[in-house]
């Protein structure tokens, strides 16, 4: 959520900044024209109160006026106010100076490359074909048990998985961060206080309390302050979490079935900061998340390329955002991930997490989250990248100890 004043003051902007990241530019006019209707009947309605306030006891029949104009010009107040609230959470981020302007994943910008691409003396399988080939993996009873896009793990498949996130957990607590335990089910605040609301509702999964699934671990830990006060000692808070991940994938019909690349279920390995409000104290934050995220490809010898994502392949609430993209050799292609973003006070304000500075003044903490490792997905990337030629796969060397053994499969 933006700042009202900032709307108003930076209309043009605002609209820019709808348009670019392919929103419904109408709704900048529909805040302002509700946002000066609702300023005019709240001063109706404070203008009421305070004659009914200096009245006497004597006064009585003035007194009944009034309560009477009172009791029509507050429920138009109340239905502004909720229509105003209601428009404010789709206004998204202006996007940061340098973000590409672009419509699709087409304006996207490599900005870096890292390590050769794996090249093999016999033609590399997909990931899905050697877990298949391994009886690591079972789509076709899944399917039968939950529907699409279900899997089981079996096996040294499931054991890589727990080494890869082990060892991500470990190297992030070795860099400070706090592992915490999330909840998966959260309030619909949660969901709304960090952007992903209402844009992204009906990709999610619903309870029958009226609570939703999360789709990463972001949305409880970035909650995890909600309706706070920190001191400017408390910052930077660094959290990272460890959860199930749930995602509906609408709009995702025919696209990616083989494997499991792109399911409905998943873990991740997430992390968030509480920065200060200084936009370029969390642009460096930014980039050393990003760096965080290399240093795991590096360590696990995936080659891999970094995306400058511009402005229509953002979410409504990012300011800025990286994708990685690691290269997957059995598909002769990079596919994403990672993904590394930054909000400034967007998230802050719709979740009310505030510090006091030094000099005692109050503001909103900036909030920025990146991905560590996800697994199945980055699982698939271990797997082409490590397969030989007799079917078997060698485990990346950071994650033997965790193994106990150097060499999945046949």
């Amino acid at each position: 959520m933006l700042d009202i004043q900032f709307i108003r003051d930076n209309k043009d902007l605002i609209k820019e900044a709808v348009t670019n990241k392919q929103l419904d530019i109408k709704i900048v006019d529909r805040l302002l024209d509700v946002d000066e209707k609702r300023r005019a009947s709240q001063q109706k309605v404070d203008s009421l109160r305070q004659q009914k306030n200096k009245l006497g006891k004597d006064d009585r029949e003035k007194g009944r006026e009034l309560k009477e104009k009172l009791k029509e010009v507050e429920p138009v107040l109340r239905e502004l106010e909720d229509e105003f609230q209601n428009l404010m959470l789709q206004i998204p981020n202006p996007p940061a100076d340098d973000v590409p302007i672009g419509k699709d994943e087409s304006g996207n910008q490599v900005v870096k490359t890292w390590g050769e691409k794996k090249k093999f003396d016999f033609k590399p399988l997909a990931h899905h074909e050697l877990a298949k080939n391994n009886d690591w993996y079972d789509s076709e009873r899944a399917v039968r048990i939950a529907g699409s896009r279900a899997f089981f793990l079996k096996g040294d498949l499931v054991l890589l998985e727990q080494a890869l996130l082990s060892y991500a957990l470990k190297k992030m607590v070795g860099l400070g961060f706090t592992p915490m335990s999330v909840p998966w089910m959260v309030n619909k605040e949660a969901l709304v206080g960090t952007g992903y609301f209402p844009w992204g509702e009906e990709d999610h999964y619903h309870t029958q309390d009226g609570q939703g699934l999360i789709g990463t671990s972001e949305v409880s830990l970035t909650a995890y302050h909600k309706g706070e006060m920190l001191t400017h000692k408390d910052l930077p808070i660094k959290m990272c979490g460890m959860s199930p991940c749930f995602r509906r994938e609408v709009g995702s019909y025919g696209k990616d079935t083989q494997g499991f690349f792109r399911v409905h279920q998943f873990t991740k390995v997430e992390m968030v900061i509480y920065t200060e409000a200084n936009e370029e104290t969390t642009r460096k934050w930014h980039d050393k998340m990003l760096t965080i995220s290399e240093e795991l490809l590096q360590d696990l010898g995936l080659s891999y390329q970094v995306l400058l994502m511009c402005s229509g392949d953002m979410g409504a609430g990012q300011r800025r955002k990286y994708d990685i993209e690691t290269w997957f050799p059995g598909e002769d292609s990079y596919r994403e991930t990672h993904s590394d973003s930054y909000f400034n006070d967007f998230q802050s304000r719709r979740l009310n997490i505030r510090y006091q500075d030094e000099k005692g003044e109050k503001h909103f903490v900036y909030t920025l989250n990146n991905t560590v490792a996800a697994s199945p997905r980055l699982l698939a990337g271990i797997l082409e990248n490590y397969q030989q030629k007799d079917g078997s796969v060698k485990v990346p060397d950071v994650l033997q100890p965790y193994m106990g053994k150097d060499v999945m499969g046949k």
